[in-house]
């Protein structure tokens, strides 16, 4: 006998002996693991899960065993009759086995099929039921950790957030590194519910406590980038933005959300946005056609900007900025149903009773387009986020790939980045 033999001989005498002491038993056997392809976690739809008999004989009793039954029986593998079964089922029935696992707790085999291409789920695993080699069939089912994805309180009552799959879209991104110019009224700084890093300029006045007691654009900007998870609040759309707010707009009244602006002051915060290379500029507002501040819109879409506008209260696209077509102009889906459903080229959000924030901390429900544009805007950050050179053409696509109804987030960025997810 040669070295390496004798080497051999001596290890096997060695582990005999070891478990001859007990050393092989104060060591739990390693279970193997199963593991499915990212396929099944994507379309679980295409799959089917089913067991075949497998069975095992326990161990004779001698002394000091007992009668645990499976705790004792080693590594528990598939035996020769479970394989055949399985294989002649995947050639009948078209299917492609993807992953198996022997389950010894329960005497079976269990296995991952993938579904043939086009096939009907149902009839499929109807057809396994019936089969007598099937010890059990169902779908591969999925579930979630019951929770909601947020701790803010109002979360609850964010349907637009809910409708939109925005919680969804913020598992794959929440719009980091994107700026977006908000040019409306003033905004409530201090809010505690807006990101800190926020940069602001009056185009208006010197009138610094006015600038924070604005409604319109304090809610604007809750809807596109309220902060999630801080215990507080609501959850912003695109809450990792970088914010550009410019007070373009003044209140109408002491009181309320409605306000006014005029070409000059519209004309300087459009300029300031271009100048600061914003990504998205939303203009939730509307009004006459203006020749110049055409000019300054159609400078920052030939540089790349995307620019969301208002469609104002008659639904059609024949007011500034909605007349300028590059514009990704949007409604209130509520409003749908008269003029407004006339024209395809206009994209619908949630826009009735949307829930955001307020001056001096609070919050509040609002209606209109200009809540609806904030949601666009929103969504179009986080694509933006995902390829940077996105136009303004390409984003409206994947919001319209669910029209008449709301831009779904989710959906739109598995589209952009070639997913599965949330299709």
């Amino acid at each position: 006998m040669g070295d390496s033999g004798r080497r051999a001989v001596f290890a096997i005498a060695a582990m005999t002996a070891a478990c001859l002491l007990g050393a092989c038993s104060a060591e739990p056997l390693a279970r193997s693991r199963a593991l499915l392809p990212e396929s099944a976690r994507d379309a679980p739809q295409q799959y089917v899960v089913v067991t075949v008999r497998n069975p095992i004989n326990p161990p004779n009793l001698h002394a000091a065993s007992s009668s645990r039954g499976y705790d004792n029986i080693g590594i528990y593998q598939a035996g020769g009759s479970a394989r055949d079964a399985s294989s002649a089922l995947a050639a009948q029935y078209g299917l492609r086995e993807t992953s198996s696992w022997p389950i010894a707790l329960l005497g079976v085999h269990c296995l991952v099929y993938a579904l043939p291409q086009n096939a009907d789920p149902e009839r499929v695993r109807a057809a396994l039921a019936r089969d007598p080699r099937v010890e059990s069939v169902q779908p591969l089912q999925q579930f979630d950790t019951a929770s909601s994805g947020y701790n803010d309180p109002y979360a609850s009552l964010q349907n637009n957030v809910q409708r939109m799959a925005i919680p969804a879209a913020q598992s794959l991104g929440r719009g980091a590194g994107v700026r977006v110019a908000v040019i409306d009224t003033g905004v409530e700084l201090d809010h505690p519910d807006l990101p800190t890093t926020a940069r602001s300029t009056n185009f208006v006045d010197d009138d610094r406590r006015a600038f924070g007691e604005d409604a319109h654009g304090t809610a604007v900007a809750g809807v596109i980038a309220a902060i999630p998870n801080n215990g507080i609040g609501i959850v912003g759309v695109a809450p990792d933005v970088q914010l550009l707010l410019y007070k373009a707009c003044w209140r109408a009244a002491a009181s309320g959300s409605q306000a006014l602006c005029n070409t000059f002051t519209l004309a300087q915060a459009l300029a300031a946005a271009i100048e600061a290379h914003a990504d998205v500029i939303n203009l939730s507002l509307a009004g006459p056609s203006d020749p110049l501040l055409t000019r300054l819109v159609q400078r920052a879409l030939d540089r790349g900007t995307i620019v969301v506008g208002a469609v104002p209260l008659d639904g059609l696209r024949n007011d500034f900025p909605a007349d300028i077509p590059a514009v990704i102009a949007v409604d209130a889906i509520e409003n749908e149903g008269g003029k407004a459903a006339l024209n395809d080229d206009i994209v619908r959000a949630p826009g009735r009773e949307v829930i955001s924030l307020a001056p001096m901390g609070h919050y509040d429900f609002y209606s209109g387009s200009s809540l609806a544009t904030a949601e666009v805007s929103g969504v179009v950050a986080l694509l933006r986020a995902q390829r940077r050179n996105l136009s303004a053409h390409e984003a409206e696509a994947l919001l319209s790939e669910n029209a008449p109804s709301v831009p779904n987030a989710c959906a739109a960025l598995a589209t952009l980045l070639h997913r599965s997810d949330c299709r």
